[in-house]
């Protein structure tokens, strides 16, 4: 190539490195984090006479939980760069959670027997971090997808289960919980998997609901480069106040 030739193929390439030099930055650098997934706080520690049991009683567990300020949900996807063999986890939360959960207690044996957790779309905010990507552009993408101007809430809906035993103790239980979960003006059945520790001054939930956009009728966002992949797990950490 002659220099006359070669000088405004590069200005043409140098002007488009500088253009693009962000996008490529987001989509080929490795500097990519995620927060770990929600989980339950860590219990005030309290002193405790050597050789008796931490656990808190749950006596007065029983009656109906009021979500309370503090609790956030959000959800997880994976996004495939092109030129990348691993995924990159998309993290977004919100703190706008509302519902009930109620439980009943009989001798010993705790119910979850209610449960309805509603939490709003329209301001799910990207707390994973891309190098020299704001993050905010994806969650612009993602209203569009959920269309929250027509459907602005994702409502989960338990059905009954029993507790483990334990949770009469006030020790952090496991439980599956079935249920119902409606996003986009689509129900689904879902099961969640939670952890749950109550007392008699407090209660917290976490946990997770894996479940598929395309279910909902919500096709993978799109961007120029990334592929979104379908799976997503929806997480919780609620704080309850006893209300009843």
């Amino acid at each position: 190539m002659s220099r006359r030739l070669w000088v405004p193929v590069a200005v043409a390439v140098a002007l488009l490195l500088v253009a693009g030099g962000g996008a490529y930055v987001y989509f080929f650098s490795g500097l990519r984090t995620a927060p770990p997934a929600l989980a339950l706080s860590s219990p005030s520690p309290s002193p405790t006479p050597s050789g008796t049991s931490t656990a808190t009683p749950a006596t007065g567990g029983a009656g109906t939980w009021t979500v309370a300020s503090g609790s956030l949900a959000g959800y997880r996807v994976h996004e495939q760069f092109a030129g990348q063999s691993a995924s990159h986890e998309a993290v977004a939360r919100t703190g706008e959670v509302s519902g009930q959960v109620t439980i009943t207690q009989t001798g010993d044996t705790y119910e979850l027997s209610a449960a309805t957790i509603t939490v709003q779309l329209d301001n799910l905010a990207s707390v994973d971090s891309v190098a020299g990507y704001n993050v905010t552009n994806r969650d612009r993408i993602v209203q569009r997808a959920l269309d929250v101007g027509s459907f602005p809430t994702a409502v989960f809906t338990a059905q009954n289960v029993a507790l483990p035993g334990a949770a009469a103790a006030g020790h952090t239980v496991t439980v599956s919980v079935p249920g119902k979960l409606n996003v986009h003006g689509v129900t689904k059945d879902v099961t969640a998997k939670l952890q749950l520790r109550v007392s008699a001054t407090g209660a917290q939930i976490a946990g997770t609901i894996s479940a598929s956009m395309t279910d909902f009728g919500v096709d993978p966002p799109t961007a120029p480069f990334v592929t979104v992949q379908p799976g997503l797990t929806i997480e919780v950490s609620l704080n309850l106040a006893k209300s009843a």
